[in-house]
């Protein structure tokens, strides 16, 4: 249970980052959507077709330095049905790779609608006579304002199949601070969202001293997030924010132990748009994603 086999391809990669797959059509190299247009027309079913080719593309570039991929699902519910299949294809084919697969829902809710959304991502389904998973990846992200009732659905789910969630906690977006930096009794709401994530997952932490609740605390908050790596010790974190966003390698040494683990970084736009950076029509995708992987990797590990 929990991060173990995260933190397990973390090691053997010597990479603490997850690629982000967030796409959309403008960041597709034009010689695939023009595949995807002249045998589906100007069609969702297009789309779909379009991302999944970009999707396989960056996987295949990748897949032997990375330790893991992060989906958004918004990107692909944009596209409707079409781009839904496009996002369960997108993670077969990160898991016949070797990948470890977040992905990234936010969802929550309370009752049976929170056990369903835990059913559907972490769990399996009850189908006539038989019970299959909906969402076969590793881990989703939650949110917690719901409290216990909304979270307590996902720890049993994860508990039981061996998977495990990042809660948000201290987001990477600059209006974060609207609620999260509130002050709640002394400390500011962050910090108490982030020691009830430590409470949660209390009673299931494993031989690496982490629990499958883990925290997401943005790159663009360093100080918070030296903070709550103190405060949280068995608490893995997710770390969007870094390159696009502004966060750097300096910004986010904090968030890792003293034996240089704990968090991985999340970069999307920095790695799917790698060979626009370069002035590339996208012929050359592999060789400019694997640069900027490499780049991220030593330059986050030069601080470790």
């Amino acid at each position: 249970m929990s991060f173990e086999p995260l933190i397990e391809k973390i090691a053997q990669k010597k990479n603490p980052t997850v690629m982000g797959l967030d796409p959309v059509l403008d960041y597709i190299p034009a010689f695939m959507k023009d595949a995807a247009v002249s045998q589906y027309g100007d069609t969702f079913k297009a789309a779909g077709e379009a991302i999944f080719a970009f999707n396989k593309a960056l996987i295949d570039a990748a897949a032997d330095l990375i330790p893991a991929v992060k989906p958004q699902s918004a990107f692909y519910e944009m596209y409707g049905i079409e781009g839904m299949i496009a996002l369960e294809r997108t993670i077969a084919y990160a898991k016949e790779a070797g990948l470890y697969v977040i992905l990234d829902v936010k969802r929550n809710d309370i009752g049976n609608t929170a056990e369903a959304y835990a059913k559907a991502f972490l769990g399996e389904t009850q189908l006539f006579s038989s019970k299959a998973q909906a969402t076969p990846v590793d881990c989703v992200t939650v949110n917690p304002y719901l409290g216990i009732d909304g979270i307590e659905p996902f720890v049993k789910a994860a508990a039981q199949y061996d998977k495990s969630m990042f809660i948000l906690v201290k987001t990477s977006n600059k209006s974060s601070g609207d609620f999260q930096d509130m002050d709640m009794g002394g400390l500011p709401l962050y910090r108490r969202v982030g020691a009830k994530v430590e409470e949660w997952g209390e009673v299931y932490r494993a031989a690496s001293g982490y629990s499958p609740c883990g925290a997401v605390v943005g790159a663009t908050y360093p100080k918070q997030l030296t903070e709550l790596r103190e405060a949280l010790p068995h608490t893995f974190f997710l770390i969007p924010g870094y390159g696009a966003q502004g966060g750097a390698a300096k910004d986010i040494a904090g968030a890792f132990d003293a034996k240089g683990q704990g968090a991985i970084v999340n970069s999307s736009r920095a790695l799917m748009c790698a060979y626009k950076k370069a002035g590339d029509d996208g012929s050359n995708l592999a060789k400019h994603t694997r640069d900027a992987v490499i780049a991220m990797r030593d330059d986050i590990n030069a601080v470790l």
